[in-house]
């Protein structure tokens, strides 16, 4: 068993879908009508081709309460990885990612973390981790 679809929730998906493949880098993997909205997904060119995120539009009422309630007390929705944290800061900041603060460190097992707003509802935390072997 492994993680094939994981999801993030966006207040708008156009939006998302620039802010995820034309900033962070991600690469549109699927996008076909859903049921009025999108099934969106995009994939790390960094990360195993099989791991797809979803970029879920907040259709309910309960999901947009959830998603502002997260943002509103700082907790990031999710969590990316990098290999070189301050240089992915310093390479998203280039390209206007607004960031909480500078990398910082994450505590025991952590080497740094930082933790961006991703401009469609929700703060993500990136941290610095070792490369695992494929």
């Amino acid at each position: 068993m492994w993680i094939a679809l994981t999801s993030i929730m966006v207040d708008d998906q156009d939006k998302a879908e620039k802010f995820y493949v034309d900033v962070l880098g991600f690469q549109k993997n699927k996008d076909f009508p859903a049921g009025g909205a999108r099934w969106l997904t995009v994939t790390s060119p960094e990360g195993h081709p099989d791991v797809e995120l979803v970029l879920e539009p907040t259709g309910l009422e309960s999901a947009r309460t959830f998603q502002k309630a997260l943002y509103a007390s700082g907790i990031p929705l999710t969590a990316l990885g990098s290999v070189d944290l301050d240089a992915e800061y310093e390479r998203l900041v280039a390209r206007g990612v607004k960031f909480r603060g500078p990398p910082s460190s994450g505590g025991e097992g952590v080497p740094k973390i930082a933790t961006f707003d991703d401009t469609c509802g929700n703060y993500i935390m990136l941290f610095e981790v070792k490369p695992q072997p494929r």
